[in-house]
């Protein structure tokens, strides 16, 4: 969860998603969707499908449990080189090379390395600074310590180098220029999307939605149906637009995507039994849409309209 999310945003996710999945023969039990519902907010949702994966090859591989080494650890769906070493760390109390992205600031400004981080070169030489420097003993201890530095003293902006126990060693503090380190991500080129969504009701608080495809914006949730290329969404269900109400824009950003979503909604006279689903799509009842893994301006254009609806 921790991976392109900040801290604050993930606590109450991971607190609901270890009380509801406690160890991996739990989560390997369960259903996509379900996983999906508790990661719902969250984005980047390749990874909850990863993690689910991920526990059932653990499941039917390694008795329920994750394999001993980095190597095999890296070969799990979503777990990376840098990820898999903090696992043997932290679980098996050995050195093994961290670069989240406190630790890529940390060395960064140690060691006085030019670039962004996210280039390869930039990487490579990183990973070795950091292999450099590990310890031979304690490595637990030094995998959270080196990431709690950047995570609280050698933070990106006002960082607190009187407070910090390895300045007098730092190349980037020596040369007082600790805020050039490390180099910005070069900006991303940000597009903008505007399309419709079809909130298609059976008057009792159900709704028509359907399957994302496994790749691209919002791979694998549940969502309304949306325009696609030469075909608006109430055209994919034989509707008349002028039977649809108009409801307001909605303004969703992405990391490199600015949307305009435009809501149309139906009224009750459109039931179930008169609109045929197509491949993917399907009703959900009242009590059943809360519980899907939803993107979240969907969830939020569902909760908006339908809260109020009578069961």
């Amino acid at each position: 969860m921790l991976q392109q999310t900040q801290v604050k945003t993930v606590i109450p996710y991971f607190n609901n998603f270890l009380e509801r999945f406690p160890d991996i023969e739990t989560l390997a039990g369960a259903t996509p969707d379900e996983v999906m519902s508790f990661w719902s907010g969250l984005g980047y949702y390749a990874r909850a499908r990863n993690l689910l994966k991920t526990a059932i090859i653990c499941q039917q591989e390694y008795a329920s449990d994750l394999p001993q080494t980095p190597e095999l650890l890296a070969s799990l769906p979503g777990i990376g080189k840098s990820t898999a070493n903090a696992i043997y760390s932290q679980a098996h109390d050995r050195p093994a090379v961290v670069l989240d992205g406190n630790v890529k600031r940390v060395l960064a400004r140690y060691v006085a390395i030019e670039g962004w981080p996210g280039k390869s070169s930039v990487h490579q030489q990183l990973w070795r600074e950091a292999k450099a420097l590990l310890p031979v003993n304690r490595g637990a201890d030094y995998t959270q310590a080196v990431m709690d530095l950047g995570a609280t003293v050698c933070t990106r902006t006002k960082p607190a180098c009187e407070q910090c126990p390895v300045s007098a060693n730092c190349q980037a503090y020596a040369g007082n220029s600790v805020e050039r380190f490390p180099a910005r991500r070069p900006k991303l080129k940000k597009t903008s999307q505007s399309f419709r969504v079809l909130i298609l009701t059976d008057g009792k608080g159900g709704v028509m939605l359907e399957r994302r495809p496994p790749a691209g914006i919002w791979g694998g949730l549940w969502s309304l149906p949306a325009d696609e290329p030469g075909k608006p969404a109430h055209k994919q269900l034989g509707l008349e637009l002028d039977k649809l109400t108009v409801l307001p824009d909605l303004q969703h950003q992405l990391t490199h995507i600015d949307m305009t979503i435009q809501p149309l909604i139906t009224d009750s006279e459109f039931a179930p039994g008169r609109v045929e689903c197509t491949s993917g799509q399907r009703w959900f009842t009242r009590q059943q849409w809360p519980e899907l893994g939803l993107p979240k301006p969907v969830r939020q254009l569902l909760e908006t309209y339908l809260e109020s609806v009578e069961k």
